[in-house]
């Protein structure tokens, strides 16, 4: 369920929770169980590879955590900054490539209006729970692109909780069937015991498939089409490091990443649109 760290509270400061669960420094290695990439970290590249413009262009990697994909971007000729709230995030990623990184906020970029030619978003959209501080990091991104220049936004989807709990047996934990049912009703998501069940995540916000359209859509980007990241193959994950099986979870992820009648069944979406 996690993804990169990425955005500040509405007051300016990192929200304590959040900051908690990535201090560990564990996002670094997230990704790469046992040194394997996992279903997200593979198509959301792809997803990066086949919808941003052709390098060299210039990527603002907002929310980037430590450089998880900052660093194939940038080795694939991209010109990436990197931006994130977490000081150790941005060591970790300084040390990870050869792109440069900075701490700063979604919602306050330091960038010069119409100076990329790409931004993502990949940690900011889930972990600002308000509104208006989201309305405020699209906007800000539509502000740095140039006309034409492409976004790409990541959410967590509104069903993850409930999908782990049902393939990980925890829906008859009462602690995390209360998480399960506020997630559904209103999309925010709560660990009242961050220290003690890490893998209930941290303080986020979820997302329907259709809502994370609409903000897009409101803050000014067209052409905006929501993809589903790991397709309905994800709970085989013990299955994931047979090349066979490999194969046919990506065919699945692919086939219906954008079918409307399946695309919640992802842990996470992403958004790709253009600022006109």
């Amino acid at each position: 369920m996690a993804a990169a760290g990425g955005s500040r509270d509405s007051g300016g400061v990192l929200d304590p929770s959040i900051a908690d669960h990535y201090r560990s420094g564990y996002e670094r290695s997230r990704l790469f169980p046992g040194g394997r990439p996992t279903l997200e970290f593979v198509r959301s590249l792809e997803l990066l590879g086949r919808l941003l413009p052709a390098p060299p262009a210039r990527v603002l990697d907002v929310g980037g955590g430590p450089g998880t994909y900052a660093v194939p971007l940038a080795e694939g000729g991209y010109q990436v900054h990197l931006v994130d709230p977490l000081p150790l995030h941005v060591r970790q990623a300084e040390e990870a490539g050869s792109f440069t990184a900075s701490v700063g906020d979604a919602r306050r970029l330091d960038q010069d209006g119409e100076s990329q030619d790409a931004v993502v978003l990949f940690g900011p959209l889930y972990h600002l729970t308000s509104a208006d501080d989201r309305r405020l990091a699209l906007a800000e991104a539509h502000r740095v692109l140039r006309p034409g220049g492409r976004l790409m936004a990541m959410a967590i989807s509104r069903c993850a909780s409930m999908l782990d709990g049902l393939y990980r047996d925890w829906l008859d934990d009462p602690v995390f069937r209360a998480i399960v049912d506020r997630d559904l009703a209103e999309g925010q998501h709560r660990n009242p015991d961050p220290a003690g069940r890490p893998e209930f995540f941290t303080t986020a916000y979820f997302h329907t498939a259709a809502g994370l359209a609409g903000e897009v859509g409101r803050s000014g980007f067209s052409d905006v089409e929501v993809y589903g990241v790991e397709g309905p193959g994800w709970p085989l994950s013990r299955e994931w490091a047979d090349s066979r099986r490999h194969e046919q979870i990506l065919f699945a992820a692919r086939a219906v990443e954008t079918d409307p009648s399946v695309i919640g069944f992802s842990h996470h979406f992403i958004a790709a649109a253009t600022r006109g």
